[in-house]
């Protein structure tokens, strides 16, 4: 892409749009509308917000796409319908949420490389209520999106126990055992994560065959004698002492024979692509002391050093540059 004055000034007002859609989101407007088509005026009483200032918001995702204004009556498009409203299966505002929390600290990005260090809390912790919802569920609307696919490429047919490590909701567990119906499996995850993954189980049915356990992946025992593990999008958030430490870790949990997948989003060896893992990097220097993307060669350098075998990425193409490793102890 070559870069003209008119791309440059459009980069540098493009948080307007996310802007626009994370207010739409957190006031629920879509949610509202979803049930009945509103003047800004009627929607403005149920929000107890500014009606010109709802009016302004309700005008902006009508050009965005997001809406659709019948006369002065704004409703909800079939897209929106579907993925904006809280009452929605598919809803994705948790996720919408969780880039809202942390825009805070993309604005401070030139104290982080000043500093050279997080200049925002770390989502995962120490957080609110609705900002941790909104990392822990988000993090299930995305994998959501992909698991279905990822299952489909890996073969589990003769694995029995699974570790979903620093597993949130239990999003691939979930998506695992029910391809699987021989699995069981464990969510590993720290202890304010219980409530989002025993609810996200138990709304599959599974609650017989996916147990929780709380817990610190860096500092506590993650238990033994698993013969699948699964790590997912967790090593970006560690420096990379700490990274080889967990992959060890994860290892010496296997049985004989046992099989490592760590989904992360993987730089390729320039570090200048693809474009969500480099930025991402970004995001980790904002938000977490240590963490990074990390190159295929450093991810496979680091299950080698933990003894493990075979190792190889998985031929998928997932979105956001993400990626599979797969290694054998």
């Amino acid at each position: 892409m070559t870069i003209t004055v008119t791309k440059l000034l459009k980069m540098a007002s493009g948080c307007w749009k996310p802007c626009t859609l994370h207010a739409g989101v957190k006031l629920d407007v879509f949610s509202h509308l979803t049930r009945s088509p509103m003047t800004a005026e009627d929607l403005a009483g149920l929000l107890e917000v500014d009606t010109r200032a709802l009016d302004m918001l309700l005008h902006a995702l009508t050009a965005m796409e997001l809406l659709h204004k019948e006369e002065n009556r704004f409703r909800v498009t079939p897209f929106t319908g579907e993925y904006l409203d809280r009452q929605s299966p598919n809803y994705l505002g948790h996720l919408i949420l969780h880039h809202h929390f942390i825009a805070d600290g993309w604005n401070r990005l030139d104290e982080a490389v000043r500093q050279g260090g997080p200049v925002r809390h770390r989502s995962s912790r120490n957080t609110g209520n609705l900002e941790r919802e909104s990392f822990i569920m988000g993090m299930f609307n995305q994998a959501f999106r992909i698991a279905p696919e990822v299952v489909a490429a890996v073969d589990l047919s003769n694995r029995r126990r699974l570790l979903d490590l620093a597993g949130g909701p239990g999003t691939y567990a979930i998506h695992f055992c029910r391809q699987y119906p021989e699995l069981t499996a464990t969510i590993f995850d720290l202890p304010t994560t219980r409530p989002f993954a025993e609810q996200t189980v138990a709304r599959y049915g599974l609650d017989d065959r996916i147990t929780f356990v709380g817990g610190d992946v860096v500092t506590d025992p993650i238990g033994s004698d698993f013969d699948v593990i699964w790590l997912s999008h967790l090593l970006h958030s560690e420096g990379p002492e700490v990274c080889a430490a967990v992959v060890a870790k994860a290892a010496a949990a296997l049985t004989s024979g046992g099989m490592l997948l760590i989904q992360e989003f993987i730089l390729d060896n320039s570090r200048i692509a693809p474009i969500h893992p480099v930025l991402f990097s970004l995001n980790m220097l904002i938000g977490t002391p240590e963490g990074q993307a990390y190159t295929e060669g450093e991810l496979a350098d680091m299950m080698s050093r933990a003894g493990l075998t075979r190792i190889q990425r998985l031929p998928l193409d997932l979105p956001n540059g993400a990626g599979i490793m797969l290694a054998v102890r």
